[in-house]
């Protein structure tokens, strides 16, 4: 591959990035849709062709599998070779990669295990029962947030001091437990992954040189999300002598929620000095409109880094902002769009629903439901989270390593085979007594149960050694056909009376053909089981199962980035909804909300249309919130205002939603819920409702001197303003 061809297509700024010397380390501030993958690629390719790099001194860090297995299929097509000795892959599968080859340095065994969200939960719940740790004063989910983070941040239970604070005290209790659990069961959860490996090359000097000098070339994209960990994990790996290519953008920081510090991108400039920075701004995604738009709005964040991105492509359309009367006229309003589109000739999957908060789904559901318009949740439910395929991922595991005990306590009744939670706990003392793991101990102590228990873990024990021996020469495919059979998960959830659609069939199905079309590095540190258990465990895509083509996709801003769409509708645009409630006070957070909303509208490539209601029931109230901070800080030159068409003397809505007819008022104009009004004695307010009929029917005024007032329409002799 020659030079030319690999800056073929290239903008200067990119092929700049692109070609740059080794003399310096490099931050590319990449704004949305600047082409910052095709840079990343093409970089990698330049240096193994032009500067005899080899494939094996590149280190390439991604956040998401699918990122990941993007730049490997590029880089194979543009280097003409495989690539599999390359480290490409997300920070969790290379750290999981460096404890599989370094497993005894890191004080594990080579069949050590990770948990997944749902397991940890588990165990933490387990461990606080038998503990008589209240979990109602301490709620599981907020320990299991504390460990993580703690991890996050590089800490270790020993490391805390709970000073006097009860709370703290209780999670750093529960932490060290869990600790000691996961270490003498051989358990990694995915925060200890970082951790771990973190502490594996800290603590082995030789090791970290090894690597060190290896790793000639680092390459980190999305730098913006990195936690604390992450960084260290990077800054360790740095020697001075090799070199760090980073790309960022600090206006996209919007996991901050999850550990990611926005500050990460700016220590860079210091801790990995020389550093050169080099602004990608050109964008290929989105109208002139949306990103003037775009950045009059991030332009109210203040510290910023400075980027202002641009176009060669037209103004396109103006950006609508609907004022919606309710949050159902507001759903009503983006579908009827919606489907004009689809009239138009648009596909359903290129319209995209985007809200702040998850609660906010289910009003555009129903309407979805309600016009039999097809739809699916982005970023729901993982294909491999659903209860069926994880049943099945456990046999595997098990079959693979009996002394897996997470594995084992998920399908030793499962399907049910008549072994209670007495039995198992019965096992688990063995076991711990014994120091044993729990299926050799539920052999060895079968015995001693009454016969009906006895002959159901017989059953089981007998089942797992049986699977084990049919499937010892099995390819993976076949295995995992083999064990779906013989365990009898696919004839029961063939049998699921509350599955009627037959997904979960379905979807053990597909297990197989994921197993037929997964490709094992022959170079791997694990057999071709552990490595497809592996990837199963750490897969940070989204729902693999979802027919996206023929579906309206609904999801949140957050899990939106790095996606696109022709037409999107950022809804929901008001205040303590979007920004949030809790942001208000804290400018940092307000600041992360602006960069979250600038996300959503950068997802956009053809029109985007934002909304707000002037009343909005949600959690249970009834809200008549202000418009979003965020629509003032858009220029008016770029929008087109709209407001729903309503008359006093036409439909209108009552409290709960309902419609009443015939409101008469003493005006020629029309009356609307945010229209805003005179009154003689109150002065000016803004009408927020309305209520019964005719010359009784009442109008409900907010206004500014005196609060809020039902009046009676026909003596309230209103001046509109």
């Amino acid at each position: 591959m020659n030079l030319s061809e690999i800056t073929n297509g290239l903008n200067d700024k990119q092929c700049q990035s692109v070609i740059l010397n080794n003399e310096k380390n490099v931050l590319i501030l990449a704004g949305a849709g600047s082409g910052k993958t095709r840079v990343l690629t093409r970089r990698i390719a330049y240096l193994i062709t032009q500067k005899n790099i080899r494939i094996n001194a590149i280190l390439a860090v991604t956040f998401t599998n699918k990122a990941a297995v993007e730049m490997r299929g590029k880089l194979s097509i543009l280097l003409r070779r495989p690539i599999q000795s390359m480290w490409v892959g997300t920070f969790h599968g290379l750290a999981h990669r460096l404890l599989r080859t370094h497993y005894e340095k890191a004080r594990l065994t080579s069949g050590f295990q990770i948990l997944d969200a749902q397991d940890q939960f588990c165990i933490v719940k387990r461990l606080m029962k038998e503990n008589n740790i209240d979990e109602s004063k301490l709620p599981i989910k907020k320990v299991q947030w504390f460990i993580n983070n703690q991890k996050d941040e590089g800490i270790r239970a020993q490391n805390i001091d709970p000073g006097y604070n009860y709370f703290v005290k209780k999670n750093l209790e529960v932490f060290e437990l869990y600790e000691a659990h996961c270490q003498i069961n051989d358990l990694i959860d995915f925060a200890e992954l970082l951790i771990r490996s973190y502490e594996l090359l800290k603590n082995n000097t030789d090791l970290l040189n090894h690597y060190q000098a290896r790793f000639e070339h680092i390459l980190v994209d999305e730098f913006q999300d990195t936690n604390t960990v992450q960084y260290k994990w990077i800054k360790l790996l740095f020697s001075g002598n090799n070199r760090v290519f980073c790309v960022g953008d600090d206006d996209q920081s919007i996991y901050s929620w999850r550990g990611a510090k926005i500050e990460n991108i700016t220590k860079l400039c210091t801790d990995f000095a020389p550093i050169e920075t080099i602004h990608l701004e050109q964008n290929y995604r989105s109208t002139g409109n949306i990103l003037n738009a775009s950045n009059a709005l991030i332009a109210h964040n203040t510290n910023r880094m400075g980027k202002s991105l641009w176009t060669n492509a037209s103004n396109g359309e103006l950006i609508d902002i609907y004022e919606a009367r309710t949050e159902t006229d507001e759903a009503d309003y983006v579908i009827s769009s919606i489907q004009k589109l689809i009239t138009d000739n648009a596909s359903p999957s290129d319209c995209a629903i985007l809200y702040r908060s998850n609660a906010q789904s289910r009003i555009f559901e129903e309407a979805l439901i309600k016009y039999n318009i097809p739809y699916i949740i982005y970023g729901g439910l993982r294909f491999l989270e659903r209860a069926e395929i994880k049943d099945a991922l456990s046999y595997l595991r098990l079959i693979e390593n009996s002394a897996d005990n997470v594995a084992f306590e998920r399908v030793v009744n499962s399907p049910t085979r008549g072994i209670g939670n007495v039995t198992v706990e019965k096992i688990r003392t063995f076991a711990q007594d014994n120091h044993t793991s729990l299926f050799q101990a539920a052999i060895q102590i079968s015995s001693t149960l009454p016969t009906r228990s006895a002959n159901a873990l017989n059953g089981f024990t007998k089942l797992i050694e049986k699977m084990i021996d049919e499937t010892k020469y099995l390819g993976l495919s076949e295995k995992v056909a083999n064990l779906l059979n013989t365990s009898g998960l696919m004839a029961h959830y063939s049998n699921d009376k509350t599955d009627k659609a037959g997904s979960k069939k379905e979807n053990l199905k597909e297990l197989i053909t994921a197993a037929q079309q997964y490709n094992h590095e022959q170079d791997s540190e694990m057999n071709e089981v552990l490595g497809f258990i592996s990837l199963a465990s750490l897969d940070s895509s989204g729902d693999t199962n979802a027919l996206i083509n023929q579906n309206i996709q609904l999801m949140t801003i957050h899990s939106a980035k790095g996606l696109e769409f022709p037409y999107v509708f950022l809804v929901g645009m008001e205040e303590d909804l979007f920004p949030s409630r809790q942001s208000k006070d804290e400018p940092h957070l307000m600041d992360e909300e602006r960069r979250l909303c600038y996300v959503g509208m950068t997802r956009v490539i053809k029109k985007l249309s934002l909304s707000y209601a002037i009343k909005r029931f949600l959690h249970g109230e009834s809200l008549y919130p202000c418009p979003s901070r965020f629509l003032d800080e858009i220029p008016s030159e770029y929008l087109n205002k709209i407001k729903a068409k309503f008359s006093a003397t036409k439909q209108n809505y009552n409290a709960d939603n309902t419609f009443n007819q015939n409101i008469t008022l003493k005006s020629d104009g029309q009356l609307s819920i945010g229209t805003s009004v005179k009154h003689a004695k109150f002065g000016l307010g803004t009408v927020l409702n309305f209520e019964g009929q005719g010359d009784s029917a009442r109008i409900q005024i907010k206004f500014k001197q005196v609060g809020t007032k039902w009046l009676i329409s026909s003596y309230a002799n209103l001046e509109f303003v």
